[in-house]
């Protein structure tokens, strides 16, 4: 650890520098902060000890400057001749601490000591942060995305109570954080419940807190995630998974704002904003009786979908490359990158696991691939087009106008498709079914891009 002393008093400089040296510190020392400057940019202390009355400048005007340049190295100030008031401003201004001449060598030893070990506290939570928020970083720039987050930043503005609906694996948990990250919570908690992960009978002392004794294995009172979300977001994830008691305390919950933890009859308020989110059918499950009608309307105050990947094709390739870069970052390993006819063929791929999917398909290349390019056999896939996928597809097929010539072509591409599931991907039976020349069917699908 490197340590500047700035003092216009060589002895004390000396005598801090013999001190810090034998703590086995590296230290300089110079006697001005003219002198300091070119230093602090080229040495790259760890530690600046700043006295406060020197002869070219005031030691706290100095350190307003150097954090007004975003210089972030701890400063510890240093004056046989201040006051209160200049301790308090050496606060204020982002001095760590203040120490008085004559200066005092066990407490010189540990407040440089606790300055370094809350810088390094410090670097290491804001490298924590980044990585937290770079693990929920939302990639594309696709219409229906772009249109999402649109949404999303008007209702981070806001506290209202957000349903997130979507297909498994679309990102729904990205989307709660971005509704968390931009608000005025984001300095808060964003603590997630996963309805679907926890055992029924467990369900209310996870999500409310119990007290001690509540039940056989409580030995100790315990927050429930509810409490520990309090002034930040609470993501309740597969909601439609939460047993009916529970669904009627949550309800409690975002009507008056308070609870009860289990085994207590102590009312407790909390101020948590409750983002929930479900790939299931809730109108459904309330005509069956199996989710409360009341709780739905209190969670849907603004719907929010997450559109699938087979909606956003023009992200896939964006993602692939997002991927890539960080399973290349995480297995310390060179990058690798899909050939342009794997990343077609991904295009134009269904991904009924969506993002989820594409991830996992690129962490198994990383594992199973060793040359750098990947390509479309290395991914062992198939058109995805299934009887459901083709009845969703033709769903909304009539009623979109396009001009004849592409809807023909569409139609014609569906279709094919198809087909060649329907026959194990094998042309010469698809044109034998189909009634076509064998080469006449490979110009059709080289026409319409289809990769077999």
């Amino acid at each position: 650890m490197k340590i500047l002393i700035i003092d216009d008093e060589k002895n004390i400089c000396i005598s801090l520098k013999n001190i810090l040296d034998d703590e086995g510190y590296k230290t300089k020392w110079v006697s001005s902060c003219s002198e300091s400057e070119k230093l602090i940019e080229s040495w790259e202390p760890d530690l600046i000890l700043l006295d406060v009355q020197l002869k070219d400048e005031n030691g706290i005007e100095f350190l307003i400057k150097i954090r007004n340049q975003k210089i972030d190295i701890p400063v510890i100030m240093i004056s046989g001749h201040s006051g209160i008031q200049e301790a308090v401003l050496a606060m204020k201004s982002g001095a760590f601490d203040f120490l008085e001449k004559p200066l005092n060598l066990p407490k010189i030893k540990i407040t440089v000591k606790n300055a370094l070990d809350f810088h390094k506290l410090k670097d290491d939570y804001s490298r924590l942060k980044t990585d937290f928020v770079e693990q929920y970083k939302i990639i594309g720039d696709s219409p229906k995305l772009l249109e999402t987050l649109e949404l999303v930043k008007k209702l981070a503005k806001t506290n209202s109570k957000v349903l997130i609906r979507g297909e498994s694996g679309t990102g729904k948990e990205l989307i709660a954080f971005a509704l968390h990250n931009l608000s005025q919570r984001n300095n808060m908690p964003f603590i997630k419940f996963n309805s679907a992960a926890i055992p029924v009978e467990l369900i209310e002392s996870e999500l409310f807190g119990h007290e001690k004794g509540a039940f056989t294995g409580a030995i100790n009172s315990k927050k429930g995630k509810i409490e520990q979300a309090h002034k930040g977001t609470l993501f309740l994830d597969e909601i439609g998974d939460m047993n009916l008691s529970a669904q009627s305390k949550i309800l409690r919950v975002l009507q008056e704002g308070e609870l009860q933890r289990v085994g207590s009859n102590e009312t407790i308020q909390v101020d948590t904003r409750i983002i929930a989110a479900t790939h299931k059918n809730l109108e459904e499950m309330i005509i069956n009786g199996t989710f409360r009608e009341d709780l739905f309307y209190r969670l849907n105050v603004v719907p929010l979908t997450c559109p699938p990947l087979r909606e956003r094709q023009t992200d896939i390739p964006l993602l692939i490359d997002y991927f890539c870069r960080k399973y290349s970052t995480e297995f310390n390993i060179e990058q690798k990158y899909f050939s342009e006819k794997a990343i077609s063929f991904l295009c134009d791929y269904d991904f009924p696991g969506n993002i989820r999917e594409l991830k996992n398909l690129v962490e198994r290349m990383y594992i199973f691939v060793d040359r750098q390019e990947i390509l479309i056999d290395d991914m062992g896939l198939t058109r995805s087009y299934t009887p459901q996928t083709i009845q969703s597809v033709n769903d909304g097929f009539f009623e979109k106008t396009l001009p004849y010539h592409q809807k023909k072509q569409d139609f014609e591409r569906i279709y094919i498709e198809a087909q060649l599931i329907k026959h194990k991907n094998n042309i010469t039976k698809t044109a034998s079914a189909l009634e076509l020349q064998q080469s006449n069917l490979s110009r059709k699908m080289k026409e319409l891009k289809i990769n077999s």
